[in-house]
């Protein structure tokens, strides 16, 4: 079984999670990265006219990605990110739905700071109605390599 972590992180603490997730599955790793990066003010979620507050309320937008990965070789496909009001930021569902996820299975996963997954699986599934989803996880900074193996233990991973 092939694995591959895919995530996007704003502050760098999804990223984090991700590199010792990558570890722990003995994973390949791909960063999503927006064409237009995000500026510190367009991550102002107390801003109604924040770029990352307008793309939340927008749910047909589709921030374009710098590069992408071909994913048919994975089996199995961690999707990380930090919550955003409640969900994934609209950029995972650009991934999703730039993809065949057909006979894959995605496992997501989030960082937060008091959010759990909330609304993102049941978001994600619409975009990759074909793939198989298994329960994902909301970890935090610093999170580590035994408590990352644990989880992949327990989803038969």
């Amino acid at each position: 079984m092939k694995n591959l972590v895919v995530f996007f992180s704003a502050s760098g603490i999804t990223k984090e999670v991700a590199q010792t997730l990558t570890e722990a599955a003995n994973a390949e790793i791909f960063e999503i990265i927006p064409a237009i990066p995000y500026s510190q003010a367009d991550l102002d979620w107390r801003n109604e006219q924040s770029r990352s507050t307008l793309e939340c309320k927008d749910k047909a937008s589709r921030p374009k990605i710098a590069k992408d990965i071909e994913i048919s070789s994975y089996d199995t496909i961690f999707i990380g990110f930090p919550i955003w009001w409640y969900s994934a930021p609209q950029i995972i569902f650009t991934f999703l739905e730039s993809h065949d996820f057909k006979g894959k299975v995605i496992v997501p996963f989030c960082t937060s700071g008091g959010s759990d997954l909330s609304n993102a699986p049941r978001d994600m599934a619409k975009c990759a109605p074909n793939a198989i989803f298994k329960e994902g996880k909301r970890f935090n900074f610093g999170t580590s390599k035994a408590k990352l193996t644990k989880w992949l233990e327990g989803l038969g991973i």
